[in-house]
């Protein structure tokens, strides 16, 4: 990729937090920030590394035009995509520090001969015990019983073993897959869901979309882990929120476009599903006077569900870094974006 001599530009795109946008709290901010502190113990961990790259950390778009004139690769959550094929003639490759790229769609603006990847699997850990977590308590009535407390309720909301459920995850990527394999010493039944029916370690049985409306009747909770793309928009519509039986709980750790998020609440409302978790929003964060605060027998997670301060970016950055030595030997990087397909 590069002789012996040469050096290659790593530009830092960090955001300031501000309302409606990325990151949107003064926590979040705290977690995606990359610090010179971040990026250099990190790069302690590939010694080869050092003498081959030059890291710019820079805040927004204080520097971004001036900086991409000699930058090779940039590593961010997004940027001003308009003019880039003509300000950044150097730009070889652009790391997203999360899992999802909707946010940058269409992908037309990448540079010819540039590569995208993304944070995939970085997430899984957290996501993984977020996700057991909510469907053990969806399972054992736990959003029933806390609103039973809210109300003064004593009501003895009794459940069963796991092992007797069948679990449906749509979306078995890096955030399903994960939660899939959590499941498994536990028992229960766990179909995946997902584009080609491809395996997946945690499930007894793999369907693709296509088959989807066969098996959502036989789901006691349906968990839902899906990208946002074209193709995933609405996919859990009123239609087939119907299809569930009324003891069926949903989680959602996706994108919120997936599901119809005003018909589901009108369903939790009447008693026609048992429960949900939803730990994503558009937008975020939800308004105080939001009507998801009060729909009965709905927990909302405020989007915590695979992100976390001390591990994130050093993980981000490992990801990162394995992937420059991949780069710098011309090998295919990991978690290369799909332009077409958006993932």
């Amino acid at each position: 990729m590069n002789d012996s001599n040469q050096k290659f530009k790593v530009h830092i795109k960090n955001n300031k937090w501000a309302e409606g946008s990325f990151p949107n709290t003064p926590e979040a901010e705290k977690v995606f920030t990359i610090t010179e502190k971040r990026f250099q113990e990190s790069l302690d961990n590939f010694p080869n590394l050092k003498d081959q790259i030059i890291s710019f950390i820079d805040w927004d778009e204080d520097n971004f035009a001036n900086s991409m004139v000699d930058t090779d690769i940039l590593l961010t959550w997004d940027l001003p995509t308009s003019e880039l094929k003509k300000i950044a003639p150097k730009l070889k490759w652009i790391h997203c520090i999360g899992a999802g790229v909707e946010h940058l769609l269409p992908l037309d603006w990448i540079p010819n001969g540039a590569m995208l990847t993304n944070n995939k699997g970085v997430h899984s850990k957290k996501s993984g015990e977020y996700g057991l977590m909510s469907v053990l308590m969806l399972h054992n009535n736990l959003p029933a019983i806390i609103n039973n407390q809210q109300i003064k309720k004593y009501e003895q909301l009794f459940g069963t073993p796991i092992s007797n459920s069948t679990i449906v995850i749509v979306g078995t990527g890096s955030l399903g897959g994960a939660v899939a394999e959590l499941l498994e010493p536990l028992g229960p039944k766990v179909i995946g869901v997902n584009r080609q029916g491809g395996s997946v370690k945690g499930c007894s049985e793999i369907v693709t979309i296509k088959e989807l409306d066969n098996v959502l009747p036989q789901a006691d909770i349906l968990y839902m882990a899906l990208p946002e793309t074209p193709e995933t928009i609405g996919l859990i519509d009123s239609r087939r929120l119907n299809l569930l039986k009324s003891s069926c709980g949903i989680v959602n750790v996706g994108r919120q476009s997936a599901i119809d998020y005003q018909a589901l609440s009108g369903m939790l409302e009447s008693g026609r599903l048992s429960g949900a978790i939803l730990d994503v929003f558009n937008p975020e964060p939800i308004v105080s006077d939001s009507p998801y605060w009060n729909v009965p027998n709905l927990i909302v997670t405020p989007h915590v569900s695979s992100d976390e301060l001390e591990s994130y970016i050093p993980l981000t950055l490992n990801l990162f870094f394995k992937n420059l030595e991949l780069f710098l030997s011309n090998k295919p990087l990991n978690n290369q974006v799909n332009q077409k397909l958006g993932y």
